[in-house]
């Protein structure tokens, strides 16, 4: 269904279908029971214990609102407010297909387990709803069905829980701790709201903490809706305002009494005297025509936490920035302000891995047991690289060569061919080819390049090209509909760059690290290292979508070739579908014969 044709139905359905009689407030004061395991004030929910709850629970339950935001501290109620009360309304008075989603599926078992099944069990109208006590089909920790629709609780990092059934309300919490993709298959987030498609009602909960800007997730969702901004009459003057840090008022060698200073009048008040006026608190939009509801709240404003433990951990992490360490502050800028971290140096450094180069003493390390290759294609050259790759996905750096020549000239193509059948020599004296290679032919030299592979497929060289998209699958099934009939794929390069990305900042050997020769015919040079780290990740705002995506560097001048060529030689390790392992459990593939004696151990890659 088409953006505009939902917008027709959603005003249409709204104008027939009345406003509910019952907010998720109203819901919440009535019929929630906070359960003894999970909260410090078991009994019967009260909103008026935090009146800034009311306005954003109440825009989640209103049907002409499709989407609402929440950025904020830590301490101010989110998961029993905005996640809990939201699935208690929509399994009591508005039955509906839920989808929860948290960082992980760890993180989403423990919700389950410690906040969803005691509010279930201890909240009357939600108890006979759910067999809670029974485990089956219908009842499970990540899976509960109630009449009229169920709740699924996935991980952002599982791509088969964010694709397994049409949902109308998501409610994503803590975003700025998803990954930037659901293992190879893109966005988790974008993945999540094609779930919502079938839906004229569906509805968007977004909630976290913000992180480091220009990476937060909630930050930009914020920045792109209503911008509502909780604020509280004056005690002496009754002018309304925000609740912001630099008007706090203490002494750090007597914290028993803790001031606000008006910034209308200059008088200063108590924290108690500023309390007293949150029950006539509400939220200011700054772009009210907006159709996002989108809210801030610090801690300042919360009614579970003291003004003092929030300066204690003030002066603690000003304490430790002292002496060098600034994450103490950076987590206070976040989960007590709701502000994100500004800092440098967020993108993969190029000197740093320039400088980590190792002398190898060998063509192919000892540990090395398949080697890949991407070749991307420019209108005067190939450039290559050659990757091996050892167990966990560990990689070492073999060669980046650059062939000239002219593209539409047999030569090149000649020398590009002899270059990927030659053979490698391993420390241990094992000789290895190239087991896969993956040749992009998005440019001028599409028929040039599928010919070159289709005569060499059997040598497990294949075209690419790539497309952009956190949503565009890291490795689809190939096509055959071109003039070669040959199989191409089609990246989701978005994905591959975050994956190597990934790993290239990995500090330890092991696991996803990435090794680099020192030796100077191997052609890791500065400006491999330049390109190789030419781009960043960043968050931007599409049609009502925050996402990311792929761009260089402000006043980078590099190429980013290198780049392109490292996210080949990954893709043609997936295509290839060998499982890497130590080399006690697992031989490499080495040359076609040994490849076909241990045949087993490759699965097929689609082809």
């Amino acid at each position: 269904m088409k953006a505009a044709t939902r917008d027709l139905f959603r005003r249409v359905f709204s104008v027939l279908k009345p406003p509910p009689d019952m907010t998720l407030s109203q819901w919440a004061d009535e019929k929630r029971v906070l359960s003894k395991k999970s909260s410090a004030e078991p009994g019967r929910w009260k909103t008026s214990k935090a009146p800034y709850q009311r306005e954003i629970m109440d825009a989640i339950s209103d049907v002409s609102v499709q989407k609402v935001v929440v950025m904020s501290a830590a301490q101010i109620g989110k998961t029993d407010g905005f996640i809990l009360n939201t699935i208690g309304y929509y399994m009591d008075y508005d039955p509906s297909p839920i989808m929860v989603m948290q960082p992980n599926l760890q993180t989403g078992e423990s919700f389950s387990k410690d906040r969803l099944s005691p509010m279930i069990q201890d909240t009357p109208a939600l108890r006979e709803k759910v067999s809670d006590k029974t485990r089956n089909s219908g009842n499970t920790i990540l899976h509960k069905e109630f009449p009229g629709g169920h709740i699924t609780i996935v991980g952002a990092n599982s791509p088969s829980g964010l694709r397994s059934r049409p949902i109308r309300i998501l409610l994503a919490d803590e975003i700025d701790g998803y990954p930037p993709t659901a293992g190879k298959d893109g966005d988790p987030l974008l993945l999540a709201s094609k779930r919502l498609t079938t839906f004229w009602n569906k509805k968007e909960v977004f909630i976290s903490t913000p992180t480091v800007k220009g990476e937060s997730r909630i930050e930009i969702e914020f920045e792109n809706s209503t911008q509502e901004v909780w604020n509280v009459p004056c005690p002496a003057c009754g002018e309304y305002q925000a609740l912001e840090w630099g008007q706090v008022i203490f002494d750090k060698n007597n914290l028993d009494e803790i001031n606000y200073t008006c910034e209308k009048c200059g008088t200063i008040s108590s924290e108690v005297e500023w309390k007293e006026l949150f029950i006539k608190g509400k939220f200011f939009p700054r772009f009210p025509e907006r159709t996002v509801r989108g809210f801030y709240l610090n801690s300042l404003a919360s009614l579970f936490v003291e003004w003092r433990e929030i300066v204690e951990k003030f002066l603690v992490a000003n304490e430790e920035k002292k002496k060098g360490n600034i994450e103490m502050l950076k987590a206070w800028t976040n989960t007590e302000m709701a502000q994100t971290w500004e800092e440098e140096g967020s993108e993969i450094d190029n000197d740093l891995l320039y400088n980590r180069r190792e002398k190898y003493n060998c063509e192919v390390p000892d540990s090395v047991l398949v080697l890949t290759a991407g070749i991307d294609t420019q209108d005067d050259r190939f450039e290559i690289e050659v990757v091996g790759w050892g167990a966990d996905r560990e990689s070492w750096g073999i060669k980046y060569q650059i062939i000239y020549g002219d593209l539409d000239q047999q030569p090149i193509w000649d020398k590009l061919d002899a270059f990927l059948n030659q053979t490698f020599i391993r420390a241990d004296g094992s000789k290895l080819k190239i087991i896969r290679a993956c040749l992009d032919v998005g440019g001028h030299y599409f028929n040039q390049g599928l010919k070159f592979c289709k005569k060499r497929l059997q040598r497990g060289i294949y075209p690419i090209r790539g497309r952009a998209g956190f949503d565009v699958p890291y490795i689809p099934r190939p096509s055959k509909n071109n003039r070669e009939q040959t199989p191409l794929f089609t990246l989701g390069v978005d994905t591959g760059k975050a994956l190597i990305y990934q790993a290239l900042a990995a500090t330890e050997e092991g696991a996803n690290y990435c090794h680099f020769p020192k030796e100077s015919d191997r052609g890791y040079t500065e400006d491999y290292f330049k390109g190789l780290t030419a781009e960043r990740m960043v968050l931007t705002y599409t049609k009502g979508k925050a996402h990311y995506v792929w761009r260089l560097k402000e006043n980078w001048t590099k190429r980013n070739e290198p780049l392109d060529c490292r996210n080949y030689a990954r893709a043609a390790l997936e295509i290839s579908g060998v499982v890497l392992k130590k080399k006690d459990e697992s031989a490499p593939a080495a040359t076609g014969a040994s490849r076909k004696r241990r045949g087993r151990q490759t699965r097929s890659g689609g082809i």
